[in-house]
């Protein structure tokens, strides 16, 4: 794909996702989000290249003018929209899929305990919110949305919403999510299910039911005894 393809789709996905985009032309001399994407492909160019001190010291002016940096070798996908820019990190480990939405503040970094591949995988579709961060090598599923200044540092599957500090899931696939459960032995198995969280709430309602008529059939039996044994002696 040609770089002026790339221009062109980058300010279409703007008019998309910012109701208040005007005219191409004022799109592209305005929109730092663009202008630091838009940087980045030669950046990372130097960087498979090997070319990486000039890589870094591009990214560096880049981030000058836009307040966003980016390494020069993390993998963006395409259509990300950058919104308003100011403050966003992508690290160098990252791996942006298609069609996402950083707005200003969002971190895509690292935890600080890892090595190698230490930055997050975000699918298509995906939007981070204001502030958000999203630390360590960990992947966001297709279709997820990161609420404003939450911190994620598990995975997180497709079509899900995730807010707070640390970050919980509490929509996925459309349905309110009950009670998240998480097991460190399981990190990329335990992700709630909220039919299974509604079944478990739904059979401790029914043990629950079924202990109070236990309960209730004893003080039964122990009431009928009594009556028998006060009968018997009226009888005498």
């Amino acid at each position: 794909m040609s770089f002026i393809t790339t221009i062109r789709e980058d300010i279409r996905t703007v008019k998309e996702n910012d109701p208040a985009a005007q005219s191409a032309f004022v799109i592209f001399l305005s929109y730092p989000g663009l202008h630091a994407k838009w940087m980045h492909t030669p950046e990372h160019w130097l960087w498979e290249h090997g070319l990486h001190g000039p890589a870094r010291v591009l990214s560096q002016i880049t981030r000058f003018f836009t307040g966003v940096e980016i390494h020069p070798a993390a993998q963006l996908g395409r259509r990300l929209f950058i919104d308003h820019a100011m403050g966003v990190v992508i690290g160098e480990t990252t791996i942006v899929g298609d069609d996402c939405v950083l707005y200003q503040g969002v971190t895509l970094g690292g935890t600080g305990n890892e090595s190698g591949k230490r930055h997050p995988t975000l699918g298509n579709h995906v939007i981070v919110g204001t502030g958000a961060k999203v630390l360590g090598n960990i992947t966001i599923g297709d279709n997820v949305r990161v609420g404003g200044n939450s911190v994620v540092v598990k995975d997180v599957p497709t079509d899900c919403t995730v807010v707070g500090i640390p970050g919980r899931i509490v929509r996925r696939n459309g349905c309110r999510v009950v009670e998240e459960t998480f097991e460190a032995s399981k990190h990329r198995l335990s992700m709630p299910d909220p039919v299974e969280e509604q079944s478990r709430f739904n059979r401790q309602g029914i043990q629950a039911n079924a202990r109070r008529i236990a309960e209730l059939e004893q003080q039964v039996a122990e009431l009928s005894a009594l009556v028998a044994q006060l009968t018997s002696r009226e009888a005498e």
